[in-house]
């Protein structure tokens, strides 16, 4: 049977949902968001940058995503309710940098399907149990515990199904440690199925209780709440607060809870919003503190409310909602404990922002359920510049994608994609091309123009490099890499002179290649190499054992060495007058179970690159096997060797092409015969 396998040129970059927790380590803060059939784990940096430590397809579509935690835990497992008709359960594995598969139950046919669970998921917040729900009639609870081993276990699924019911929302009640309690919002259409004409059933907040010891699953609780009520917000309870739900409706938020009075606090609304206009939260976040706890909730226009509770005991006596800032809207947000608000918004490009004040100003609109006109208040307020957030990174996202157009308008030989993204003021005009995309990291003023710029590794099986040495017109900077970027002055480089070229070297030593010759440096006293009678260095390169310098001049002289591996040196292997000026020389590097290199490529004024063979043969050294012709007026600039793979191949097999930058902006590229040293498959892009 064929199956058929889907990936995209570049994986989506709008987020569907985000939930975050500890999922690698114990105090680690992080972000687990979907898009679309991709699910990724993201971890803010010291520096407040975004950073994406793994992404995975999951080759099916993700409806809904939550996080939890068993008591006595340290780290948070993730649920996933996907269009596979089945719930899973995932753990990060931090060294192997993957989503481990816990456990995965099959309960209904794949797609998605209003009455096959899947859409929304709820967690009791000690994470005994969760529930997943369809749109309409079917739902199962799974128990959650742990055996002997302390391995996750997960129970079969017990049934909460209604028939003629479609629910609107879902969430998990923070009663303490009684028994798990679900709530939902619903809707009966039985009534009206049966007759066209009947009276539209009201909307009802209905809590389902798991009871651990019977293993069954009971509707506790059934009221009816306003018919635009849309989600429903749980309220930390047990020790930390009162329990109970937060009913979001048109214009205005209800505390109910069985057994308690409702509390209704009307939303503060913009200045120029008419009274005819609703008013509609789309997401919120719960942050819990040692001593108290607050909700931040976004409206459709983009405004963040803060949501506060008075209670005593378990008596909720007011509710406040204060205005708090403006972003722009979200499908999701996220409070971090180190003082980070991740929002993932619905348009554009995502934003971490941190925390610079909890909203105690007292100058901004606050609404209170003591309100003398209830859910019908009037409170408004004109949204200002960002006061309590401070916006620090952002992450790229394209959608919406209304509009794209192929064509290379930049006259590049590649055709670009032009996209029109965004919304309203969020809108932009997007241009891809092929490539990989750069981050920056570090940021650091020079004190110059800079000539060239190297990385270097302290030790030839480092997998880090450990310095940047930055060449100027007549010095040379070196900066250490570590947990921050700063100059060193003894790592052993000459730097009151122009640095050509810096290498590393087998036995874990570092060439520096400057005018005046070769500074070997090692864990002994550094070697000078000077150039012969006046002449200066022009240029050079090198491998892990085979270095070759270029003579300025006309009969441009090329000097080849060789690492001793005895004496820890460079010596001398031969030398070449080439009969022209050499601009740029490329030592091959040096290829898998070998000890040294084969070729040389060399470009010289003479507008010829040239291949020209390591080989020591004391008869012809530095012996000519191949040249290549460049266009008039085209010098090269730059030769590169390199190996690489081409279509098709195995991890084993590599093809040896030669790179060759003109000064018309042009590169060439050409094959490179291991064996003859032969040119072949010539191809060139303007860049």
């Amino acid at each position: 049977m064929p199956h058929l396998y889907s990936l995209t040129l570049q994986k989506s970059t709008t987020i569907t949902h985000a939930v975050y927790g500890n999922f690698s380590a114990q105090k680690a803060q992080e972000i687990v968001v979907s898009r679309g059939k991709v699910l990724e784990l993201l971890r803010p940096d010291d520096s407040g940058k975004v950073i994406t430590v793994l992404s995975t397809e999951v080759f099916g579509i993700i409806r809904s995503l939550a996080p939890f935690r068993l008591v006595g835990a340290t780290r948070d497992y993730i649920v996933v309710g996907s269009d596979s008709g089945r719930i899973v359960i995932l753990e990060y594995n931090a060294e192997k940098n993957e989503f481990q598969k816990v456990h995965q139950e099959t309960y209904g046919k794949s797609g998605v399907r209003r009455v096959v669970p899947g859409q929304y998921l709820a967690v009791d917040p000690k994470g005994r149990s969760v529930m997943v729900g369809a749109i309409e009639k079917q739902k199962f609870v799974y128990i959650l515990n742990r055996d002997s081993g302390t391995r996750l276990t997960i129970s079969s699924p017990l049934e909460a199904h209604k028939s003629y019911t479609l629910c609107h929302a879902m969430c998990g009640l923070d009663v303490g440690f009684e028994n798990p309690v679900f709530g939902a919002l619903e809707i009966s259409y039985e009534e009206m199925d049966r007759d066209a004409n009947a009276a539209q059933p009201p909307k009802l907040l209905t809590l389902y209780e798991m009871d651990l010891g019977l293993n069954h699953v009971t509707r506790k609780f059934a009221e009816p709440v306003d018919n635009s009520a849309y989600s429903i917000i749980p309220v930390p309870g047990g020790m930390d607060g009162p329990s109970g739900v937060l009913v979001c409706c048109e214009n205005f938020i209800v505390y109910k809870k069985p057994g308690h009075d409702d509390v209704t606090c009307a939303i503060p609304r913009r200045l120029e919003m008419g009274s005819d206009r609703t008013l509609m939260l789309i997401c919120h976040a719960t942050h819990k503190l040692k001593d108290f706890f607050f909700f931040l909730v976004q409206s459709e226009y983009g405004d963040i409310y803060k949501v506060t509770l008075s209670h005593e005991d378990d008596t909720v006596t007011e509710v406040q909602v204060k205005y708090f800032d403006t972003i722009p809207p979200a499908t999701a947000l996220c409070v971090l404990k180190t003082g980070y608000l991740f929002a993932a918004s619905e348009t554009g490009n995502h934003a971490l922002y941190q925390f610079q004040g909890i909203g105690t100003d007292d100058e901004d609109a606050l609404c209170t359920s003591s309100h003398p006109h209830g859910a019908q208040a009037t409170i408004a307020f004109k949204p200002r510049a960002l006061k309590n957030l401070l916006l620090v990174d952002d992450v790229p996202s394209l959608g919406p994608m209304v509009s794209m157009e192929t064509f290379d308008a930049c006259k590049e030989g590649a055709p670009q994609l032009y996209a029109l993204c965004g919304k309203g003021p969020r809108s932009s005009l997007r241009i891809l091309r092929h490539g990989l995309s750069v981050q920056e990291l570090a940021y650091n003023e020079l004190p110059g123009k800079p000539q060239a710029v190297w990385t270097v590794k302290q030790a030839y099986n480092s997998e880090l490099d450990k310095y940047i040495v930055v060449s100027f017109t007549d010095a040379t900077l070196v900066l250490s890499i570590g947990e921050t970027v700063e100059e060193v002055t003894d790592a052993g480089f000459a730097d009151k002179t122009m640095t050509l070229h810096v290498g590393l070297m087998n036995d874990d030593s570092i060439i520096q290649v400057h005018p005046n010759g070769i500074r070997h440096i090692s864990k002994r006293q550094p070697k000078e190499i000077k150039a012969p009678g006046m002449r200066t260095v022009k240029c050079a390169s090198s491998n892990g054992t085979q270095v070759v310098v270029a003579l300025d001049g006309s009969e441009g002289e090329l000097i080849y060495f060789e690492l001793d591996p005895m004496g820890k040196s460079l010596r001398e292997v031969g030398k070449r007058h080439m009969g022209y000026s050499i601009n740029c020389v490329s030592v091959q590097p040096i290829p898998q179970d070998r000890q040294r290199a084969n070729f040389l490529a060399v470009g010289g004024v003479d507008n010829v690159v040239r291949i020209v063979s390591l080989d020591t043969d004391k008869d012809r050294p530095l012996k000519q096997l191949a040249a290549q012709a460049l266009p008039q007026n085209a010098t090269p600039e730059s030769v590169c060797l390199l190996h690489m793979h081409n279509m098709g191949q195995s991890e084993s097999q590599h093809t040896l092409f030669l790179n060759v930058g003109l000064s018309t902006g042009v590169l060439l590229r050409a094959v490179v015969d291991q064996t003859a040293g032969t040119l072949s498959d010539q191809r060139s892009r303007f860049l």
